[in-house]
Formats: structure tokens, sequence, C-alpha cells
């Protein structure tokens, strides 16, 4: 693996972060901890968030409202240095509202060009699902190829880039349904659930002590986006034995043999579980994925890429029992 040097002694502001110094695994632990400050109650959801950080992948982010998934993302770019940015997702949202155009200026008369909100490392993309399907492709367009085209330029996003969307459980009226190629985009679907009560009554605690006008800290930069970026190339280097890979594929394929699912995993969610798998490892400071590590991964890389029966869905299953069952019964290689 590369070397890293996580920082832990920088200022919450540190403008130069420093050089790496012991690893991929430090780099981890110190962005874990830095996180779990402020973000209380939802440490398998950080986990998740830098794996899908580490792996170069994209997260659809599902939870009730006032959870702290705007939070969550501030907190993470805070980090490593990095910029973030919100869009909230609207009926009258245009693809240019999210991506950038070009305003004719009166006084140069010349075209300048106003960059959009993706123009950032992390982008939380709120309630992505109340914009009709043409804004949703526009952002899912970015997503995948890493840049934005405007008026035939070609701009490219600064690395790292990740899209955390947001989808309301409750509320459906309104909205408009990511379809299920667009779903596959996605490299993984965290659910975030209320934090238990000990964590809650901290939360309160902290929230009500605190200037609602005045900026949040408490989170110190420990590496720079330049560190993501070699991160994740040290992830994606991660040995994985063909054993392994064998798992993986036989869980996606016992996705979409099971009567109980109408539309199972393809190629790509096979792909994700090794991607995820190595971030998993990476997480846990390891050189090579383990069958745990695609055992872990694999009901928040799968559940938002399978589809219930109409008869399964209207008895109120839930799909990640479904989904226990099935990889439950796919057996992990040994030794």
């Amino acid at each position: 693996m590369n070397e890293f040097t996580p920082d832990t002694s920088a200022p919450e502001t540190a403008p130069e972060p420093a050089a790496p110094q012991s690893g991929l695994g430090a780099l981890v632990h110190h962005m874990r901890s830095q996180i779990r400050r402020v973000i209380l109650g939802q440490d398998e959801v950080i986990d998740q968030v830098l794996a899908a950080l580490f792996a170069g992948g994209h997260i659809l982010l599902e939870g009730k409202p006032g959870l702290g998934k705007t939070h969550l993302v501030n907190t993470l770019a805070r980090t490593f240095g990095g910029s973030s940015g919100r869009i909230q997702f609207t009926p009258d949202l245009m693809p240019s509202d999210v991506t950038g155009f070009r305003l004719f200026d009166m006084k140069s008369q010349t075209f300048q060009l106003r960059r959009g909100p993706v123009f950032t490392n992390l982008l939380l993309a709120d309630e992505i699902n109340r914009a009709p399907a043409k804004t949703q492709a526009a952002l899912l367009e970015v997503m995948q190829e890493r840049q934005v085209t405007i008026d035939g330029e070609t701009l490219s996003l600064s690395p790292p880039f990740m899209t955390l969307a947001t989808q309301n459980p409750v509320e459906h009226e309104g909205t408009y349904p990511l379809p299920e190629a667009q779903l596959d985009r996605f490299l993984m679907k965290v659910l975030i659930n209320y934090p238990d009560r000990e964590s809650e009554c901290e939360i309160v605690t902290r929230a009500a002590a605190e200037n609602p006008s005045a900026p949040a800290s408490g989170v110190q930069v420990v590496c720079g986006p330049e560190h993501i970026v070699a991160a994740q190339a040290a992830t994606a280097a991660i040995q994985v034995v063909p054993e392994v890979v064998a798992y993986a594929v036989a869980i996606a394929q016992a996705t979409r043999d099971a009567r109980s699912i109408s539309l199972g995993a393809g190629t790509r969610g096979a792909i994700s579980l090794v991607r995820i798998g190595k971030a998993y490892a990476a997480l846990a400071d390891r050189a090579f994925v383990t069958p745990d590590d695609i055992k872990r991964a694999s009901l928040p890389v799968l559940r938002h890429r399978v589809q219930l029966t109409p008869e399964v869905a209207i008895s109120g299953q839930d799909v990640d029992v479904v989904l226990r069952g099935i990889i439950d019964g796919v057996p992990a290689p040994r030794g």
C-alpha cells in the first residue's frame, strides 16, 4: 500500500495539510475519529460513507429528515480540507441549475461561465427524487463521467468527487422515482436511522448549547484532497483472490435465481461488491479482501439493485430480510 500521513495535530482551519506519515490505516483511523466527534450514534453509516469514498463511488442515502445527512457531508469534507455543496432538488429544477451555464455579460459583450454546484468535492443532492427525469439524468451523467459539458466545452471536476443523494422514505407525493438503471449507478444505498437513546441525548444537549448562527467547529483537517485520491488508488490495488471474486459473483447470481426477487443484481452489482470489499479491507488496514468483507458489503451494495416480486412486496417483507436469507444461503470460500 501507499504511505499516507494524517496530521492529527492540524488545526481546524489548517490551510496546508501535512505530508503523509504512517499508512492508509492511519488515515482511515484519523478521519473516522474526527467524524465520530460530531456525528454520534452512526458508526456503521460513517464506515459505509468512508468505504464509498475510498472506492471512488457515489451513495444513495435514505433516512427521515433531521438525522444529520447534511452535517455528515460537511464534516467528511472538512476532514480532508475539501469543498462541499448542496442542491435542493425540486420539481422546477433545471439541468443547468445543476451543471452551470453561460450568461451573456452586457458590459464585456461576452458569454461568462457560471459554474453549477456540481463543481465541488462532496455534493449533497437533497431529495433527488423530487426533480424530473431530465435533471436527474444531468446529475447522473456528471457522476459517471466526472465532467460537465456546457455549450460544447468540457470541464473536468476536481478529484475527489462524490455525490451523496438523499431520498425521503416517508413522502412519495410529487416525486419522480429513479429508474432501476439509474439506481444501479450508485455504488451503495445507505440507510440512516435514529441513533440510540444515549447518543440522541448527547446530540440534543450539544445542539441546544450551540449558537445557531455560529459556524460549526470541532473537526480537524487530517489530510488533503490529493491524499484521498492516493488512498483511492491504494484501495483499488488491494488484492482479491479468485475465490473471493467468485463468492461476490455467486451472491449476485443468487439474487437473480431467487423466487422472491423479480429483478436481480447485474454484473455491476458483483463489481460493486468487490470494490466495497476492497474498501472495507482498507478500513481494517488489510492488504487483501476476505469473504466477510464481501458479506458485509452485500446489503448496502445490493438493496437498491434488486426488486421484490409483487406478491412478496405486498406481503410487507423488507428487502433487507429477503437479501439476508439469500446471502446466508451462498457458501463462503474457506482457507
